[in-house]
């Protein structure tokens, strides 16, 4: 079979390509290796789909090219987005600078996508494997069969999500066509933890201001809800900075994370309040002074962080312990692997 255009991969990129080439009058074929289209949208937004977003300032993109993602966005906005999805029915619901579908879920999107696509034409096959390409011409060959093509578009998506598709194959279709791959890393992923003490803190939740350091330089910050796992941390703020953390990973760096769940307050504010505490709370335990400043499973394990045994009565405290517990509390570090 000849097509005009031959499409791999049949999530967002691949319909949106298909309904343009379409839209152009092309002739479009669409192979995908999953069983249905646009599963990675149906897991999007808790399955609601946030299909764009009213913020889309620089601060919002990471790249090495700071240019970048403006040049991109300018191609097509965020009114011309709107504007697509409402001409194929999406009425948008708006919450805090985030756009859903009116339906709150994602298979209305999907829907509407492939509603489009069968208007112009477009053909899909699934639970088809590409086995080889042949050049110059763009000839592929499946576990189904033998596919001519004047153009091929390449939408298979990276490698962070293989059960919705994203396996990594298209690195290994586009190094075929002599395209050069930029070393895929991590960019928006939890963090593992070698901390000894990260499964008692596990499910614990925080806001605090994170910073990432890789052989002890300052590489990202975030503020915002951290969530502590039985791996080591995750949320959103986590996510923010997990590309410069695996970046540094990748060079090797001794990477930690530093904490501060006060960070309104400084060292000396801090040291304030727990002398405070230590006034009015006497013959209590150490882990007992704490409650209710931090969540208990965090407060014991800030203190057995450092070196002072939980029972022991809090007015005995000498000072150099205390500025170790408040060291703690400002620099909550965490060593990073993965």
């Amino acid at each position: 079979m000849k097509y005009d255009v031959i499409i791999i991969g049949a999530g967002a990129s691949g319909l949106m390509a298909a309904i343009a080439a379409g839209r152009n009058g092309s002739s479009v074929l669409v192979i995908e290796h999953k069983d249905k289209a646009g599963k990675k949208i149906l897991a999007t937004g808790n399955g609601k789909c946030n299909y764009t977003n009213l913020l889309q300032e620089d601060q919002c993109y990471r790249s090495d090219d700071s240019l970048f993602p403006q040049k991109v966005l300018k191609l097509f906005n965020t009114d011309k987005t709107i504007e697509f999805f409402k001409e194929l029915g999406i009425y948008p619901k708006e919450r805090n600078g985030y756009l859903y579908p009116n339906s709150e879920q994602s298979t209305s999107v999907v829907q509407v996508l492939l509603m489009e696509c069968r208007r112009l034409g477009v053909t899909f096959n699934y639970n088809e494997k590409i086995i080889r390409f042949t050049k110059p011409n763009f000839t592929l060959i499946t576990d189904h069969g033998t596919y001519y093509g004047k153009k091929l578009i390449l939408a298979t998506g990276g490698c962070a999500s293989s059960k919705h598709g994203s396996d990594g194959s298209g690195y290994d279709y586009a190094k075929f066509f002599g395209h050069s791959i930029i070393k895929p890393l991590p960019a928006l992923v939890q963090l593992k933890s070698s901390d000894k003490f990260r499964k008692t803190i596990s499910g614990v939740r925080i806001v605090g201001n994170i910073k990432a350091f890789g052989n002890d330089k300052a590489i990202a910050e975030e503020i915002g809800e951290v969530v502590f796992t039985d791996y080591g941390i995750s949320g959103i703020p986590i996510m923010q900075i997990s590309r410069f953390v695996a970046k540094a990973l990748d060079k090797k760096n001794n990477v930690k994370l530093k904490i501060d769940f006060l960070s309104d307050k400084t060292k000396n504010e801090v040291l304030d309040i727990l002398k405070y505490r230590i006034t009015y709370g006497k013959g209590k335990s150490v882990e007992e002074m704490m409650v209710g400043l931090f969540n208990n499973k965090l407060s014991y394990v800030m203190i057995l962080k450092t070196n002072i045994d939980p029972a022991m009565i809090c007015d005995k405290l000498e000072h150099k312990d205390l500025e170790k517990l408040v060291d703690n509390i400002k620099q909550f570090t965490m060593a990073i692997i993965d």
